[in-house]
């Protein structure tokens, strides 16, 4: 027999052998849902390139890492746990290297990213009903509470509001109708139809718009093309106990090779709850989405997709706010295009286009008011619509991103005051909210990576004209601006540095400085009360341009088993946005104690870090550890910043068995006490507390799988920091939820 015949049978035979049969597994970009092709990888003494539909094929063994590397995707480790998971899907996923430049956190809502520090949410978020609620899982967030079931307005180290750049699929944005933003962006986000939120942190990533504080980036599902017609869906329903709150969440699609069609709806609605000390506090609410996306395959390298979303909101309570939330009604249309080539340097384009518009309705109709003197109600709208074009350059270790976005915001709006009693009994009143405010924003950015060595270098800069008027400008707000126009530019520059100091252990280091203007509210607001305390608030159109200098530094240790992430910032904001009181203003409404107007503030200092540390205990336990902490000071008055949430810290540890069917967890999570507050505006100390939550999720079969736990175990009276509070003789803030058992059901059909 010859030499070649027994090489043949011996390969024979050891294909043959238990667990060495060949396994076939297929290389996918996680966002787009694309092959990755020619990513090299190691496994033992098993080595080869993927093909150009992204798989490649190995002989599995276990307790054997498997080593990947691309130029776009960087290198990466599996352990033997998560190379036996890709055996049994038959698929591994990878994000671009371009997000672990910068100092970044990826929250995988549906299928976690392979290889990626990611945190992963439960299957429960995707019944939640307000996509800024799902921030408050990550290290460094918290939320401005007016309501305690609705709204939740995302604060992250200390910025806010419009400081904060809040999109979806890196373009679309929404803008709040209500003056005391009962409807944030991030309340307009269908958390069912989202694969996972990237939050890019630090004024780095200037793509996706002007990045002041930080990105948020919420990027919905991409389609799913198949060979042959393929039916999916999925169908969620939950209840809680505190608060009798239903849920209820599904889709249901249908997938070809050159098509791929899915429609989407959730509803959800609660009343009152009670908190740790059996008090009920107001939180009716009622929430419902529904929508359609249809990705199209017109050739081998192009592809479109095209999205509407209607959201609806009725008789929701705000206990904290002079008026409830009546009606809500909201359309996210968008349209994109993306092509992708070969064989050169440009290697995409895509083209993004899209429009909100959102009708908002409140009023102090429901509300107990003793003696009540006037019945209120403001109808408000915006619109806010733009587009986004961006080409990805590439060569051997370089990569460039470059091209354009506009985006408009419009307002408007007057609330109607009809006195019923009192010395103006029976006289209406009309007060011009937004005075038909426009903000126009076109800019130009461009990003660029390099990788030398051992060293990956990001560029990235932006060029911003803002435009701003009003187009039915209120007497009073004339008489004391005379011109309400501006135009200003404004640039933003970011440098960084990663350095892969050895294997498992890299130091990253960002500079950036950003400049944005002020927002609708800041400009254009005519003494409404839509800060922390009682003061009406007057706009400012002749505000300049707040500017943020930032550095951030990361270090990350990871290996096989273990992953430790520390970011440090610090910030540096010259003409920072604030209010000041002026008492040459009057307010409209005799009971207010003053007016506020928007003004600029020399200097502002921040600094802190977050901290997590994830590690595999054993081959059935894992836990996480999260710390973060923001220190905020206004250096021209030497008093601390308004709205800077206390140390925070996080632990969570997590079970799997019965071949990851059983999954429990427990969370432990205590916050500092916040002394450090701003007199100015009114702050009170916060008290610590003290949290625990039990979770299980079971797989009962492949299609059905349940959840189910206890949030607030202890029963604990707490309200987070940076919750309003409830108006009358004492005010008192909006406390959380006690304790609440809940329980969630599942089908998925893939």
């Amino acid at each position: 027999m010859t030499r070649t015949k027994y090489i043949v049978l011996l390969g024979i035979f050891l294909l043959t052998l238990p667990g060495l049969k060949a396994q076939q597994i297929k290389l996918l970009d996680f966002s787009r849902q694309t092959p990755v092709r020619e990513a090299a990888f190691k496994y033992g003494d098993q080595k080869g390139i993927t093909g150009k539909d992204g798989s490649f094929t190995i002989r599995y063994y276990e307790k054997v890492s498997l080593e990947i590397s691309h130029i776009n995707y960087g290198k990466w480790l599996l352990s033997p746990a998560e190379v036996k998971r890709a055996v049994e899907t038959g698929v591994v996923y990878k994000e671009e290297v371009s997000y672990s430049l910068q100092p970044v956190t990826v929250v995988a809502i549906h299928t976690p990213v392979s290889g990626n520090s990611v945190l992963a949410l439960s299957s429960r978020d995707r019944l939640a009903h307000d996509g800024g609620d799902l921030l408050n899982n990550i290290e460094g967030f918290s939320s401005i509470r007016k309501s305690g079931a609705y709204g939740f307005d995302p604060v992250f180290r200390g910025f806010k509001y419009d400081q904060l750049n809040v999109v979806i699929d890196g373009a679309q944005s929404a803008s709040a109708a209500c003056p005391n933003r009962m409807d944030p962006p991030t309340s307009q986000v269908a958390p069912n139809m989202i694969s996972h939120i990237e939050v890019q942190k630090g004024p780095h990533s200037l793509r996706y718009g002007n990045a002041f504080g930080a990105t948020i980036n919420y990027v919905p599902a991409a389609p799913q093309f198949s060979e042959k017609q393929h039916l999916y869906g999925r169908l969620t329903s939950s209840f809680e106990t505190n608060g009798t709150v239903t849920r209820n969440e599904g889709t249901i699609g249908i997938s070809a090779k050159k098509a791929d069609l899915r429609l989407f709806g959730s509803f959800a609605k609660g009343t009152d709850y009670k908190d740790g000390d059996g008090n009920t506090v107001p939180a009716d609410f009622m929430r419902a989405s529904a929508g359609a996306m249809l990705g199209l395959k017109i050739s081998d390298s192009q592809t479109v997709s095209l999205s509407a979303t209607r959201n609806f909101a009725r008789d929701t309570d705000f206990p904290a706010l002079p008026m409830d939330l009546r009606s809500d009604d909201t359309w996210l249309l968008n349209a994109k295009h993306r092509v992708n080539f070969r064989d050169r340097n440009l290697k995409s384009w895509g083209t993004t286009i899209f429009a909100t518009f959102v009708d908002h309705h409140m009023d102090n109709l429901t509300k107990t008011i003793e003696p009540r003197i006037m019945n209120a109600n403001t109808p408000a709208k915006t619109k806010t619509y733009g587009g986004k074009t961006e080409g990805s350059w590439q060569t051997e270790k370089s990569k460039l991103f470059a091209g354009a976005d506009l985006r408009i915001d419009k307002a408007e709006g007057k609330r109607e005051r009809e006195f019923i009693a009192g010395p103006n009994a029976g006289k209406v009143f009309y007060d011009n909210v937004w005075q038909n405010g426009t903000i126009s924003k076109s800019a130009l950015f461009a990003e660029y990576q390099l990788s030398v060595n051992t060293v990956s270098l990001i560029f990235s800069g932006r060029f911003e004209l803002n435009q701003s008027g009003i187009d039915d400008a209120a007497t009073e707000f004339s008489k004391i601006y005379e011109n309400t126009e501006s135009t200003q530019l404004n640039p933003s520059v970011s440098l960084g540095a990663v350095k892969h100091l050895r294997e498992n252990f890299s130091l990253g280091l960002w500079l950036g400085r950003a400049q944005r203007s002020g927002n609708m509210t800041e400009r254009f607001i005519n003494y409404l009360p839509v800060g922390q305390d009682a003061y009406e608030l007057l706009g400012n159109p002749e505000l300049n341009s707040e500017v943020n200098n930032e550095a951030d530094m990361n270090l990350s240790y990871k290996t096989e088993k273990s992953a430790i992430s520390l970011d440090f910032f610090a910030s540096l904001q010259q003409d920072y946005i604030s209010s000041v009181i002026d008492t040459s203003l009057v307010p409209k409404f005799p009971t207010s104690p003053g007016v506020r107007r928007f003004t600029n503030i020399d200097n502002a200092f921040k600094t802190g870090f977050e901290l997590s540390w994830n590690q595999t205990l054993t081959a059935h336990l894992q836990h996480r550890m999260a710390i973060a902490y923001t220190y905020g000071q206004n250096i021209d008055n030497e008093e601390p910043l308004p709205e800077i949430a206390p140390l925070d810290f996080r632990y969570t540890l997590t079970g799997s068995y019965l071949n990851s069917k059983l999954r429990p967890s427990v969370t432990f999570r205590h916050v500092l006490s916040q002394e450090r507050v701003s007199a100015d505006f009114g702050e009170k100390v916060s008290p610590a507390f003290t949290l625990i939550d039990l979770n299980v999720l079971w797989q009962i079969t492949k299609v059905f799988s349940a959840t189910a736990g206890i949030q607030n175990l202890l029963d604990e009276a707490y309200y987070e920091h940076l919750n309003r509070s409830i108006s009358g003789t004492t005010p008192k803030p909006i406390y959380a939820p006690g304790r609440n058992i809940f329980l969630s059901l599942t089908m998925d059909l893939f």
